[in-house]
């Protein structure tokens, strides 16, 4: 190879603006699968708009896959669901104090309350709050310790019995469940069955326990009681990091880019900041113009890989707030090349799991961050019937 240092000239008329493609038909499909496994209830949460991949778009497939419900963490997200005519049950559970409940128990917004004084305003906010009462099994986050309980429990039966509430719903959320098999898992189990005893003690009844979360929803049947939540699943991941396909889900977001520019450089070059990497050969470098301000990990540098045509390359030196550089070797990557960031690896995609363990994080935490200056697009049947594809 001659390297000259100059920047290849063979450039596209317009290279494809960077984008989040996001699958409703694998939403749909993800959905009925695990509607199908549970057969019971399911609450699909899409909260954090739906984990990056748009929280109207997604909760219509989630319904259209067969969820029963729709659970998000603010009234904020709740509104915006009913504001685009969805009418499906809806539960928010991540209330300020002050939070006035009136506009959600108008709207039919179901309530995860998890202190006296919550339960307290929304019992006073006129209507009947449907709620669910929140007990802590051991995240030790958010929910009512065993010790208040009795005293919660009590006076959401006071408040149920002169119409002010009906409890719909007794929860609490996993600490480990994506460790199957982890002893806190049947810990917490017995626990939220002993919270459902003293409320049925105190006279409620007719309120779903529901503590499943994905990994739960695919790993544990013991904990699925009346109804499960899952999250992360119903977007093709899978929570313990595993392939996803091996419970027949596909993951619905794919990121991709285009290369910016291509230039040859000697061996010994140093690139990006710091100089982390410096090129062992003559070689060719590919400039990838998204960064971390767009979600691409910072901690990923030197390590994430990405697609281009049949190929995976490495992530070269730091990754930028802007950008960031592959060594691409004697390859013929041009300017406006394809880049596949992440996607479904059935499709030869890196999964989004290379990228988190790069990161050294979940994968969770890369589909729910990225955006920034990525184009959302919708494909699939349901995009095209909802008038988004494209």
């Amino acid at each position: 190879m001659r390297h000259t240092g100059q920047v290849s000239q063979s450039e596209p008329a317009c290279p494809d603006q960077a984008s989040i493609e996001v699958d409703l038909d694998a939403i749909v499909a993800n959905v009925a699968t695990l509607r199908g496994r549970v057969q019971r209830p399911l609450m699909a949460v899409v909260k954090a708009d739906a984990y990056g991949h748009g929280l109207v778009p997604v909760a219509r497939a989630a319904l259209a896959g067969g969820a029963d419900a729709l659970g998000v963490t603010t009234l904020a997200e709740a509104h915006a669901l009913r504001d685009a005519g969805i009418t499906a049950r809806i539960m928010s559970w991540l209330h300020s104090p002050g939070t006035a409940y009136a506009p959600a128990i108008e709207r039919d917004i179901e309530l995860g309350l998890s202190r006296l004084a919550a339960l307290d305003a929304a019992a006073e906010a006129p209507g009947v709050a449907r709620v669910h009462l929140k007990v802590d099994t051991g995240l030790s986050r958010a929910g009512v310790t065993s010790g208040d309980w009795p005293e919660f429990v009590e006076r959401a039966a006071k408040y149920a019995a002169d119409g002010q509430v009906e409890v719909v719903g007794i929860w609490s959320h996993f600490a480990c469940a994506d460790s199957p098999g982890h002893p806190s898992v049947r810990a917490q189990c017995d626990r939220l069955v002993d919270a459902a005893d003293v409320a049925r003690e105190m006279g409620l009844g007719g309120f779903d326990l529901h503590i499943a979360n994905s990994a739960a929803t695919l790993t544990d049947p013991g904990s699925w009681f009346d109804m499960v939540r899952p999250g992360i699943a119903i977007y093709g991941l899978d929570p313990m990091g595993d392939d996803a396909a091996e419970h027949g889900l596909r993951p619905a977001m794919r990121a991709r880019a285009a290369t910016m520019m291509v230039k040859d450089v000697p061996a010994g070059t140093g690139v990006s900041y710091g100089h982390t990497y410096t090129t062992a050969t003559d070689t060719r470098l590919a400039l990838v113009p998204v960064g971390y301000a767009d979600g691409i990990p910072r901690a990923a540098s030197n390590a994430g890989l990405v697609r281009i045509g049949e190929r995976k390359y490495q992530v070269a030196g730091r990754i930028c707030m802007d950008q960031f550089v592959l060594d691409v070797g004697d390859d013929d990557v041009r300017p406006g090349d394809d880049v596949i960031i992440f996607g479904d690896p059935a499709a030869g995609d890196p999964p989004v799991e290379a990228w988190a363990r790069s990161a050294g994080t979940i994968n969770y935490e890369i589909v729910s961050r990225i955006g920034g200056r990525f184009a959302r697009h919708y494909t699939g049947a349901l995009a095209d019937e909802l008038g988004l594809a494209g």
